[in-house]
């Protein structure tokens, strides 16, 4: 009981932040939907695929220790639970920020008209749009 209890509270804690940020999600299933929707040239396609898998390295490892961190703690006291939920809700936000900076990354590289198109999107689902500077190209 006490363990769906935690994964509730965690879940909730997620859903919480992760509805501020108008994020892209690169990485996710939907990467021909973007390279459609934002009419992605040969090159930003390439740099999404690599952001992609690179986020995925990353947030695998974070993944293993949040399930290894859960796996270790399925049968602690609520004490115990209640510190495990905090080093658990930084291993969520660390894999948040790295979707996050994978998504800057993407903006960085969009051209105006690209990015425009972001900012209605983020607009008409009342979202915070993420905001890059436009001199600044990454490569």
């Amino acid at each position: 009981m006490k363990r769906v209890i935690f994964c509730l509270f965690l879940i909730s804690g997620l859903y919480g932040s992760a509805q501020m940020d108008c994020i892209l999600g690169v990485g996710g299933p939907d990467g021909d939907t973007m390279v459609q929707v934002f009419q992605l040239n040969e090159e930003q396609q390439e740099k999404l695929k690599s952001w992609s898998a690179e986020l995925k390295v990353r947030n695998d490892i974070l993944r293993e220790k949040a399930e290894y961190l859960m796996k270790k703690n399925e049968d602690s006291t609520p004490e115990v639970l209640l510190e495990v939920s905090k080093q658990y809700r930084a291993i969520q936000d660390s894999m948040f920020q790295n979707v996050r900076m994978m998504d800057k990354r993407l903006l960085t590289i969009f051209n105006d008209k690209q990015y425009q198109r972001y900012l209605g999107f983020c607009n008409e689902l009342a979202l915070r749009p993420i905001h890059v500077n436009r001199s600044v190209d990454e490569k």
